[in-house]
This record gives structure tokens, C-alpha cells and sequence, in this order.
């Protein structure tokens, strides 16, 4: 049996806080250290976890020299990742970046090739591809059931109060945030939506700040993009909609189409229909918290925790955290690349740069 990989986590703020619960649950690993910038946040990180104690640190450098450390996890704000994760791969520790990877391509490129240099494991956090109903998608997907892909969609209706903005520090800040809600939430919309029609060639967006105020970045937008296949999509993002509804991600193709709502399946009808298929509605079916249109379903009331952090980041499972780092600990004892690598999460990033320099300039934008 393999030493238990050790992880320091570099940021003790509120994401920080599903690695710790995620990693308690799985074999193999296990929280070597913290760095942050204050023992008290750290100390909150300790209790809110109920983690064993550990090291507490206020740099990546004296972190990554402590006994036991093999790997760490970057929660910093994510225009800060680039840094940690340089030091990180020069020390000869696996990386894995919460998302974004960075906030713009060269600096997500940087810490590829130095993770490339290294020899080190890289990853970044996507936690939505760990879905079961995604997974489900995909495997459609693969599997051609659809036909020729035509048209994919992806919304994240989200919430956010003013005071999510005001107490971030970081948080609505183009040096730190990167963008708004396309960077910092709808970026896991972004992924899915690549993941499953495969990459883009040409983006055109609008981007807005409507329903809030002392924020660089917006909290509205909206895009289509051409796809390699031909295909064309649509992206709706948000942190302007009250109350803030499950994200969605649908697939259209000329044999079929599927709807996902959370990790529900709101839709899911193919020509011809298999046995699959129905086992797939009935397993999925209001599974986590949908509206309920879709499947014959009748509109309900949603609790607040099945919407999936529409309104409150904190209400956000950890599991799709806890599947994911489980593949990360598992690449790096067989030596493989990680399911979600730099280079993919990347990809998502290059992407909302260009919606992003689509809206400052009018122009579609072409991707290399």
C-alpha cells in the first residue's frame, strides 16, 4: 500500500474548505500542511473541518519543504494561482489549481510548462465533470447518439448579493477575479459545454454590470460560439438573476437531444429510443433538485441546498471535489494524467478571454 499522498493547501478561505472534507474521505490521502496568510484563518479552516492538526505555514516555499508534502492545492484568488503553482513544480510537488487555472491563457500556459518541466501532475478542478448525469451526457455523446451534433446551450442563472461582492475583498476585482460571472462561476458551464461539443473557433458576446455596483467585472453575459464541428452554441451567465436557478447544459443533435439541469435530467429523447434511455430518465429524474419541467414533472418548490450554489456559494457539495481529487491521487500512484488536466482547464479560460475581448471590441473573435 502506497504512501498516503500528503497535500498542502495553499489558502484557507471558503473553497479551501471542500478540499479538506473531500480529502478526509479518500484513502490514500490526506491534508499534510496549510498556508495562509493569518493563523486564524487557518485555525477556522481547522475547526470548521474537523481536521487533524497539521503544520500552518505563511509561504508555498517553506510549505513545500515540510515532511510529507508530495502535492499541493492552490484556493488562492485565482488571478494569485500562478505564482504558488510555479513554486509548487520547481519543487518537484504535484499541482492541483482550483478553477480557473489562471485568469488569462499565458498565465494558465506558464504554469503548464512548468508542470511539463517538472515532471509533475497537474489539474484543474472541474468538479461538474464528475456529475453522474454529465458523465451520462457524455457518454451519449461519445457513443453518437445524437446524430450530428447541432446546437449546444449552457446557462448559469445565478444569484449573488452585493454583499457577496463587498465582503470578497478579491472578489468583483479585475486583477484578482479575472472577469465576472463567465470567469469566476459560469466557467464550469464553459467546460461542459467544450467537453461535450468539443473545441470552438469562433466566440461573439455582450457582457454588462446591471445588479450590482463597486465591481470591475460583469455580472451579466451572454454568447454564441462556432464549433469545430460546425455545430453552434449559446452561453448564458449570470450573478443578476434573483433568486438564481440550477445551471443547465444541453446537447441537440439531428438524432437526439438531452437537457441537464443540475444533475438532473429534464430531457432526454433519441431516435430510436433504447431500453438505456429509459433507465437513464428513471435514474435521473428529479434527482437533485429541478424545477420540474421536464418529464412530466410538475413545477415544485426547490430548497434553497439542491440549487446547487444558484444563490449561496456555500451550499455547493463537496463530492464532486471529493471524485475528482480521488482521480488526482489515484494518476499520481499509476503514473497517469490526471481526467481534468492543465491543458483542459485552459481551454475554458481561452475561451471566456476571447467572449471577453468579443464584447470590448464588437468583433467576433477567431480562436487559434
Amino acid at each position: 500500500m502506497p504512501e498516503p499522498l500528503g497535500f498542502a493547501l495553499v489558502g484557507c478561505g471558503m473553497i479551501a474548505r471542500f478540499h479538506a472534507k473531500a480529502i478526509q474521505e479518500i484513502p490514500g490521502a490526506r491534508v499534510a500542511a496549510l498556508v495562509s496568510r493569518t493563523a486564524e484563518s487557518a485555525s477556522h479552516l481547522l475547526k470548521d473541518t474537523q481536521l487533524p492538526p497539521c503544520p500552518v505555514f505563511h509561504s508555498v516555499e517553506d510549505a513545500v519543504r515540510a515532511p510529507g508534502v508530495g502535492a499541493v492545492i492552490i484556493t488562492t484568488p485565482s488571478g494569485a494561482h500562478r505564482e504558488p503553482a510555479l513554486v509548487a513544480a520547481a519543487a518537484g510537488k504535484h499541482v492541483v489549481v482550483e478553477k480557473p487555472l489562471e485568469i488569462t491563457g499565458p498565465r494558465c500556459q506558464a504554469i503548464i510548462d512548468a508542470c511539463d518541466r517538472a515532471g509533475v501532475k497537474l489539474c484543474t478542478i472541474f468538479p461538474s465533470r464528475f456529475g453522474d448525469a454529465n458523465n451520462a451526457l457524455k457518454a451519449a455523446v461519445e457513443a453518437g447518439k445524437f446524430g450530428r451534433l447541432t446546437l449546444g446551450e449552457t446557462t448559469c442563472k445565478w444569484w449573488r448579493t452585493q454583499k457577496y461582492y463587498d465582503e470578497g475583498g478579491w472578489k468583483g476585482t479585475q486583477a484578482l477575479d479575472g472577469g465576472g460571472a463567465l470567469m469566476n462561476q459560469a466557467i464550469h458551464n464553459v467546460d461542459l459545454l467544450l467537453w461535450m461539443m468539443g473545441d470552438a473557433t469562433h466566440v461573439s458576446g455582450f457582457t454588462a454590470t446591471l445588479a450590482h455596483e463597486r465591481i470591475e467585472v460583469e455580472d451579466t453575459a451572454v454568447a454564441v460560439i462556432r464549433f469545430k464541428s460546425g455545430a453552434l452554441g449559446v452561453i448564458q451567465a449570470t450573478t443578476s438573476v434573483h433568486p438564481g436557478y440550477p445551471k443547465t447544459i444541453a446537447v441537440h443533435g439531428d438524432r437526439g437531444s438531452a437537457v441537464i439541469e443540475q444533475d438532473d435530467v429534464l430531457r432526454w429523447d433519441f431516435e430510436p429510443a433504447t431500453p438505456d434511455d429509459a433507465q437513464v430518465k428513471e435514474r435521473f429524474a428529479a434527482k437533485v433538485g429541478s424545477t420540474g419541467a421536464g418529464l412530466g414533472g410538475n413545477l415544485r418548490e426547490v430548497p434553497p441546498t439542491k440549487t446547487g450554489g444558484a444563490a449561496d456559494p456555500k451550499a455547493i457539495s463537496h463530492e464532486g471535489h471529493r471524485r475528482q481529487l480521488a482521480d488526482f491521487v489515484a494518476a499520481v500512484h499509476e503514473n497517469r494524467a490526471p481526467r481534468v488536466d492543465g491543458r483542459e482547464g485552459k481551454r475554458a479560460v481561452d475561451v471566456i478571454c476571447a467572449i471577453y475581448e468579443s464584447a470590448r471590441t464588437g468583433r467576433t473573435v477567431e480562436l487559434k
